[in-house]
């Protein structure tokens, strides 16, 4: 550890965090995961600032319903919008958790979030969360002008399991004739289920919050097989063809067992001649996106914000 150089506010974090280590995913159950973790990611991320205007909204998909909670950061429009597609391993977050993150992001980015309350693993297994994410996305797509957004400024994001949606709701589009979407922005994606042979899944498989461990776990509960982890929706960096997706922002911790999912989907998009951008945030680990205690040069809110108005 003495080798890896943090911000301050990090460095405090990893260090009480070994001083404390949590006890194992795997020793306790779906729903005591659920509550340690969406505490940890609301105190990490802090209060949120206001906004102009919430509305909730109700999502038809396949078998019911789900929510969708839409940040408007001024009045009037139409307004671009950003899908929010949330981390936590597809089994713990939500809209709650990323409730203050959605807020930071709208009001820094000049665009409505749209946060998707997807359904969540173990009760849903893949690929039900991405095909809920679609759904909301080609939702609001349909309904733009009543909800006071401009469907040509669409744009996808994620963070974590999230990040990773945002390339496969993507491809789901691609694949079935639309939404068309302007920007993708992918944080700290997961990318691959089929291997976690990777030099960063090595580096910091025990060292940090998020642990290699931890990503087993998740893996076991999202995917109903363990084969399914070769499909190119639940890892986008297997998929056979890349080209045409939009410009795409895969921004990464510089300390991170998901560090080389982000490196290499970025090489890989870039392959196949997406406008892709790749940024590495340094002295970070995991979950910095919207960190209360760091600035938003630190957290990244400045580069997500830049992307879009780019």
């Amino acid at each position: 550890m003495d080798d890896f150089k943090f911000l301050p506010y990090i460095e405090g974090l990893v260090k009480a965090a070994k001083a404390n280590p949590a006890p194992p995913f795997s020793e306790l159950t779906v729903d005591q995961v659920r509550e340690a973790r969406n505490t940890a990611i609301k105190t990490l991320l802090g209060p949120g600032p206001e906004v102009a205007r919430v509305a909730e909204e109700q999502i038809p998909v396949a078998g019911g319903q789900i929510a969708l909670r839409l940040y408007y950061p001024q009045a009037g429009g139409p307004l671009p919008v950003m899908m929010w597609f949330h981390g936590g391993g597809w089994v713990v977050g939500g809209v709650e958790t990323h409730d203050s993150l959605c807020r930071k992001l709208a009001n820094k980015c000049g665009a409505c979030l749209a946060s998707v309350e997807y359904r969540l693993a173990p009760e849903h297994k893949f690929p039900t969360a991405i095909e809920d994410c679609y759904a909301a996305t080609k939702w609001v797509a349909e309904n733009a002008e009543r909800l006071g957004l401009d469907a040509s400024r669409l744009h996808l994001g994620g963070d974590s399991a999230g990040g990773g949606m945002v390339i496969s709701v993507a491809l789901l589009a691609k694949r079935r004739g639309g939404p068309a979407m302007a920007k993708l922005v992918s944080v700290y994606p997961v990318t691959d289920l089929a291997s976690f042979d990777k030099p960063t899944y090595h580096t910091y498989w025990d060292k940090l919050i998020l642990s290699g461990a931890a990503m087993e776990w998740f893996r076991a509960q999202f995917l109903g097989d363990p084969a399914d982890g070769d499909d190119s929706l639940a890892s986008p960096l297997l998929a056979d063809d890349l080209a045409g997706l939009p410009p795409t922002l895969v921004f990464t911790a510089e300390h991170d067992v998901l560090t080389s999912d982000g490196e290499m989907m970025a090489d890989r998009l870039k392959e196949a001649g997406v406008d892709c951008l790749y940024a590495c945030s340094p002295g970070v680990i995991h979950l910095f996106l919207g960190m209360g205690q760091l600035n938003e040069q630190e957290n990244g809110l400045n580069t997500v914000a830049e992307f879009l108005k780019s």
